[in-house]
């Protein structure tokens, strides 16, 4: 019996091949995730990339949904255009 190729030599030789094959794919599953969430965080980062609110619309928004009485919006509303009531 020989200690070559189909002997215990292979064995040693291969026995260890798996382990850097299963870090290899790991290595692979995980750099294809990371570019993944961070692509992801970048298109969900700023939404209305260049695009603010002005004042008198946060003021409209308020009032729409409730958040202020008539004479409180009318109040802002106549602050912002510069009148007074």
């Amino acid at each position: 019996m020989g200690h070559g190729m189909y002997g215990w030599n292979m064995g040693w030789g291969m026995g260890f091949g798996w382990i850097y094959m299963i870090l290899f794919w790991a290595g692979i599953v995980a750099g294809i995730v990371f570019l993944v969430k961070w692509i992801s965080s970048q298109s969900q980062s700023n939404p209305k990339q260049g695009f603010s609110e002005t004042p008198m619309e946060i003021v409209e928004k308020r009032y729409a949904a409730g958040e202020i009485s008539e004479k409180e919006f009318r109040n802002m509303r106549d602050n912002l255009k510069g009148g007074s009531k």
